[in-house]
């Protein structure tokens, strides 16, 4: 498995090889002639400089070294492509395709280093995770079958992850979910995400595409590996550089809510830290100071006039428009607090208070004094929500640079898994604490 375990390492992020080619020719909506559908394949192997040619050749090369029939590999095919191309419509069979796919891939590949052979086939043959792919594949047989109206369409995908491989038989039963377009609950589309991994997949090549039943957005639900909320916008706010302005910077990401989480998911979880800090007896000077302090001054609201009640109103609007469009049906709450951790949070918060008083974030006359950071924190703390003063704490712990040692580390790590963050939450904060 181990050489075939380097999609994510060799740069892709989302779907590639005859997979890849597959959606590329489905995503053109209508039927299409031989002479486009090598096109596609040229433009698929060309990709990356044509390094991803190597991948449309060794997918070609595996289904033709195998012992699946013609009959078989043809309506896998014509399923994965939701019939847009069929190579019987123009002559030639199944393998003769696959043929031509491998020549278009070697002769890209060539064109970078002339004396290019083909390397022999390495079919990934793993027992056990065929048995995970076939079990797959047989839960939704039927409804595959009848969705496509080819009998025998997952028995014909179960032969390609057995007697061919099972890596790209994987795929092409993904590449089959996605064109057939059943709706996959979300207990089934954790166990397929969970293949991604062995096989070195990135998630996309699950994700992108399946109909998932999404459970209800629920703010009480802590699934997410890193920051979030108010906190972890103000994490992608930070840097003195951004591509992008700040509103397109705060919808892009609204956008993404990871491969794991119900659609609007981040969304509601920022907009209910906003509402709780903007409904609160915060004063405007305070909720500018939190935001400066969190996202290093990120995009510099400041520097135009803006204040940081104006910015959290226009957050607000951005999450209500994100919920409208993606989760109709949720309606924000706010949760009640954590009350009996505020004073753990503050004891930590107090602990560190003259050594933030000697740092500011920012430079020059719109320097923020690390004291200022440190009292309007302790007014989220004690009059807001302890788990969110806590978050804007790591915060502006990153902001002003300021080491920890390692039992300091894991005392917020303690804090942290009372409010049940993810693995990564504390990624930053591990790098101020200090060697030896």
């Amino acid at each position: 498995m181990d050489e075939h375990s380097t999609y994510v390492a060799l740069g892709y992020s989302d779907d590639f090889g005859l997979t890849g080619l597959a959606e590329r020719i489905h995503s053109c909506g209508r039927r299409i002639d031989r002479a486009s559908a090598l096109a596609l394949a040229a433009e698929s192997a060309g990709g990356s400089d044509g390094a991803e040619a190597v991948e449309l050749g060794e997918d070609a090369r595996r289904l033709l070294s195998s012992p699946v029939s013609d009959e078989v590999l043809r309506n896998v095919w014509l399923a994965s492509v939701g019939a847009r191309f069929d190579p019987a419509s123009h002559g030639t069979d199944a393998r003769a395709w696959l043929t031509e796919l491998s020549e278009v891939a070697a002769a890209r590949l060539r064109r970078n280093k002339r004396s290019y052979v083909p390397p022999e086939v390495r079919p990934v043959r793993d027992a056990g995770l065929g048995r995970l792919v076939v079990t797959e594949i047989r839960d939704l047989g039927a409804i595959l079958d009848r969705a496509q109206g080819v009998p025998g369409l997952a028995a014909g995908l179960e032969q390609i992850a057995v007697r061919a491989d099972v890596d790209l038989g994987y795929r092409l039963f993904l590449r089959v979910l996605k064109v057939s377009r059943p709706r996959i609950e979300k207990e089934r589309y954790d166990r397929l995400l969970a293949l991604a991994a062995p096989l070195g997949y990135p998630l996309a090549v699950v994700h992108d595409g399946l109909d998932v039943c999404w459970p209800p957005v629920d703010t009480g639900r802590r699934d997410m590996e890193r920051d979030f909320g108010l906190s972890g916008l103000a994490e992608r706010f930070a840097g003195s550089w951004h591509p992008h302005s700040a509103p397109e910077t705060l919808i892009d990401h609204l956008s993404w809510d990871g491969f794991e989480r119900t659609p609007g998911t981040e969304a509601a979880l920022l907009l209910e830290d906003v509402l709780r800090v903007l409904r609160s007896d915060l004063s405007t000077q305070t909720l500018t100071a939190l935001w400066l302090a969190a996202s290093e001054q990120g995009h510099g609201i400041h520097l135009f006039g803006g204040d940081g009640r104006r910015w959290l109103e226009e957050v607000v609007a951005v999450c209500e428009e994100r919920l409208r469009a993606v989760a109709p049906a949720y309606v924000p709450v706010l949760r009640p607090v954590d009350a009996e951790a505020a004073p753990g949070v503050l004891r930590r918060l107090r602990e560190r208070e003259e050594d933030m008083a000697g740092r500011v974030v920012g430079h020059g006359q719109e320097a923020l004094p690390g004291s200022a950071v440190a009292a309007a924190l302790e007014q989220v703390v004690t009059r807001v929500d302890p788990d969110l003063g806590f978050r804007l704490f790591l915060r502006a712990l990153v902001a002003l640079a300021v080491p920890l040692t390692r039992e300091q580390f894991a005392q917020y790590e303690a804090i942290g898994e009372r409010f049940r963050y993810g693995e990564s939450h504390f990624f930053r904060i591990e790098q101020l604490v200090r060697n030896g």
